[in-house]
């Protein structure tokens, strides 16, 4: 079974959990800091999900899904209007592709998204989240919080395994001045 081809039905999720880390290959993830995002993303802004749409890729191999935000706040790039970005795995009919380590994103939900351009399974060149969850900071009470919390992150250059803001998110005025300080540069 090729890892392209793993699309399983939802009341497998706990089998192909087990299997995908020897079928598949476990997701393998080196700690981003906040200037590795911002640096290697096109685009970074603060957005509310207004819909999302899972579909299968051109091949029928693989599910994607696309994100459909509202940008509250741009701190990169010079989107106009709603931006569409697209992501690994998703639920077509009763088949769900899940991906270790993946973005999760729910509508009606705020989150800063790190962004750029990367080719897909069958889809080339699609605007994406960074580095799969740890490119999406969800936003509550005015705090950011890593969606890579509880991943098994890589150290960096510097050693560090621990996702910027810890467990304790960072104040969302801080991470705006933080990605605006490495845009400068």
């Amino acid at each position: 079974m090729h890892a392209s081809h793993f699309a399983v039905r939802l009341s497998h999720v706990p089998i192909v959990l087990a299997l995908s880390a020897t079928a598949g290959g476990a997701t393998t993830l080196i700690r981003q800091g906040l200037d590795q995002l911002t640096i290697g993303s096109e685009t970074i802004v603060q957005a509310t999900v207004l819909d999302i749409h899972s579909y299968w890729n051109a091949d029928h191999h693989f599910i994607l899904t696309d994100v459909r935000v509202r940008p509250s706040r741009i701190l990169k790039g010079d989107p106009s209007g709603d931006v569409i970005c697209t992501i690994m795995g998703g639920s077509v009919g009763d088949v769900t592709t899940l991906i270790v380590g993946g973005a999760d994103l729910a509508p009606g939900s705020e989150y800063m998204l790190f962004l750029a351009h990367a080719d897909l399974p069958g889809a080339p060149n699609r605007l994406t989240i960074r580095d799969h969850s740890q490119g999406v900071f969800e936003i509550v009470g005015g705090r950011a919080f890593s969606q890579a919390i509880g991943e098994p992150l890589l150290p960096d250059a510097r050693g560090t395994t621990d996702v910027p803001g810890s467990v304790d998110g960072l104040d969302l005025d801080e991470l705006i001045g933080q990605v605006r300080s490495h845009s400068n540069r």
